[in-house]
């Protein structure tokens, strides 16, 4: 995998990143790959220019179509849930948004396969993804809901919107020993995870969380 230079000023400057990256430390993210990756990846690409100064908040930020980009300390804790200090072969994201997450976990697995069900969307993070020529992530217009069975099974699957329940298929579509991290709840939320392991799934309530609905079929 490969990323371009990453070139910046003022609050998008590399010295930025360096201070989200000790706050993500504060607040206690401690797995380095996941930290290093967090580093690597400039945000600010990934949002509106007029917000480029706002990037490396701990804040979600709008990316238009009713979305928006995780804050930083969401994103860096789901990796490192679903990571769990293992190497991870195949990984699929559900919610691709503006591409930032994706970028996120190529620098960590060595396949990611990212879905998202707003064509426009998909193809702005296309364009945003463009530039730092990442050559083991693969994205994909569909339901997230259903997974995506083609390139399964997954070591991990992270999900960046909120079911009201645990979508079955996301489930069937782990492999053994695979971590699934998805928000679950309507207007009250909690961050779940579910393990395929050798007796079978089993299930973690971790922290309560706010995120856009996962919603059904394409758009």
């Amino acid at each position: 995998m490969s990323l371009a230079p990453n070139r910046g000023i003022g609050m998008t400057s590399q010295r930025t990143r360096d201070r989200m990256v000790a706050r993500l430390r504060e607040c206690g993210v401690s797995d380095e790959l996941v930290l290093e990756a967090m580093r690597d990846v400039p945000r600010h690409l990934f949002v509106d220019e007029a917000l480029a100064s706002r990037a490396y908040e701990d804040s979600a930020l709008p990316i238009g179509f009713e979305q928006t980009i995780s804050q930083p300390l969401t994103v860096a804790r789901m990796v490192e849930v679903a990571r769990d200090g293992r190497e991870l072969g195949r990984v699929l994201e559900v919610g691709t948004g503006c591409g930032y997450g994706a970028a996120v976990l190529a620098r960590i697995a060595k396949e990611v396969y990212s879905i998202e069900r707003i064509a426009p969307l998909l193809e702005r993070a296309r364009a945003n993804l463009r530039a730092l020529r990442i050559g083991n992530l693969r994205l994909a217009h569909g339901d997230g809901n259903r997974g995506l069975s083609e390139a399964a099974p997954f070591d991990a699957i992270i999900v960046a919107a909120a079911a009201p329940r645990v979508p079955r298929a996301l489930q069937e579509q782990l492999a053994h020993g695979g971590r699934l991290v998805i928000p679950v709840g309507t207007a009250s939320q909690e961050l779940t995870l579910i393990e395929r392991t050798a007796s079978g799934l089993r299930e973690t309530r971790l922290a309560a969380v706010r995120f856009v609905p996962l919603r059904m079929g394409k758009g």
